[in-house]
């Protein structure tokens, strides 16, 4: 039983890299630009890669998963932020976990400019209506879904307070945020889980290529 409840935590980090990206909020006064303060604002397909590792605490132990990449599209002024895929990879634990999205594409959020510096971020994220599914190899296969709304800071990448300062992109980092079992989770699942991880956001220079080499900025 333990065996089982160290991968049920593992695979919630797997679920909580896909969720850490998902739907953000707006506000009128927020413009995405295409990579500094006085660039012409930005539309389109972005893409977010995780950074290092996203990692997830509980009750019951922790774990972390090092790769994960999602894909969708904004508007320049922070709304309509639609996840049309996201994947995964190297998370690390005892049992098999096959982790899948569900509901997609997620939207509904979206990235609102923070003119104050609150906590040293340019911009406030709300992650909204995600859900997803891990299956662990146990008991010929244990399901828990994972699903709500988290609240994270977004960063330009000039801004010496973002979480990773090896990356110069634009960032999302979420820290101790709380995600919640849902429904059609089997009981052993953990009813919560406490995640951190950093993410860093591009979008593209030629529009439907594909290619996510532009790098982004928040402002009013």
């Amino acid at each position: 039983m333990a065996r089982f409840r160290q991968v049920a935590v593992l695979g919630t980090a797997a679920l909580t890299a896909f969720a850490l990206t998902a739907a953000p909020a707006s506000a009128a006064t927020t413009t995405i630009r295409a990579g500094s303060a006085t660039a012409d604002p930005y539309s389109g397909n972005v893409q977010a890669s995780l950074l290092g590792e996203a990692s997830v605490s509980a009750s019951i132990g922790s774990g972390s998963c090092s790769e994960s990449t999602m894909t969708g599209s904004i508007n320049s002024d922070g709304t309509g932020l639609a996840i049309a895929s996201a994947g995964f990879g190297e998370c690390t634990g005892t049992a098999g976990v096959t982790i899948t999205t569900l509901n997609l594409p997620w939207t509904g959020g979206g990235v609102a400019h923070d003119p104050a510096g609150t906590d040293g971020r340019d911009a406030t994220v709300t992650i909204a209506n995600f859900r997803v599914r891990a299956v662990v190899d146990l008991f010929g296969g244990i399901g828990c879904n994972f699903g709500g709304t988290l609240a994270a800071n977004g960063y330009n990448g000039d801004n010496p307070a973002r979480p990773d300062t090896s990356s110069g992109e634009a960032q999302v980092g979420v820290s101790n945020a709380t995600v919640n079992r849902q429904s059609g989770s089997h009981f052993l699942c953990p009813s919560t889980a406490r995640v951190t991880a950093t993410y860093a956001l591009q979008g593209e220079t030629t529009p439907g290529s594909g290619t996510f080499d532009q790098s982004l900025y928040v402002t009013s």
